[in-house]
């Protein structure tokens, strides 16, 4: 059973028909909604500042959801995808994005509806990534606009998880 902790009196809400990896960590002030997934030794820590996961978002093994203290919030829209040790603090990521492995996403950064984070990139404080384009390297920038296929792989990811998480048991 995945670890549920309060902390300074607020607690995890977890929405209907999520699954929580036996290792994951939620902690203090989140918010999951339904139908998401939380993966193996995947931490989401609202010690510091608030959490909010909408629905259909998965969570990939080893990544780190954490804020700034009374300064940077993590909001994560609906049918997101945040690959295997990733790390999302205190930034906004829109509706239908694709948050590559491995790759970091810092403070107050906006990471635009249907856009891709690829793979290692690390995406600075209060950058601001437009809807629709893939921004990679360190520091990240844009480097093409999302095609149709890469759309599809980005559409399909969500779907794809809950799939894989009703292999387990709930």
């Amino acid at each position: 059973m995945a670890l549920i902790k309060s902390v300074n009196g607020l607690s995890p809400i977890i929405g209907k028909n999520c699954f929580l990896a036996d290792n994951a960590t939620i902690v203090g002030e989140v918010l999951v909604g339904d139908q998401c997934s939380v993966w193996f030794q995947a931490i989401l820590r609202g010690d510091v500042h608030s959490i909010t996961i909408g629905d259909r978002t998965n969570i990939q093994d080893g990544v780190v959801v954490h804020g700034t203290y009374k300064k940077a919030k993590t909001v994560i829209g609906n049918d997101v995808s945040i690959g295997h040790n990733a790390i999302v603090h205190g930034c906004t990521i829109e509706d239908g994005v694709l948050i590559g492995m491995g790759s970091i996403v810092m403070d107050h950064a906006v990471v635009g509806k249907g856009s891709m984070v690829a793979a290692g990139a690390v995406v600075l404080g209060a950058t601001i990534i437009p809807p629709g384009v893939v921004y990679a390297g360190i520091p990240a920038k844009m480097v093409k606009k999302v095609d149709a296929n890469l759309q599809q792989v980005i559409a399909n990811t969500p779907g794809n998880y809950i799939k894989y998480a009703s292999w387990f048991d709930k």
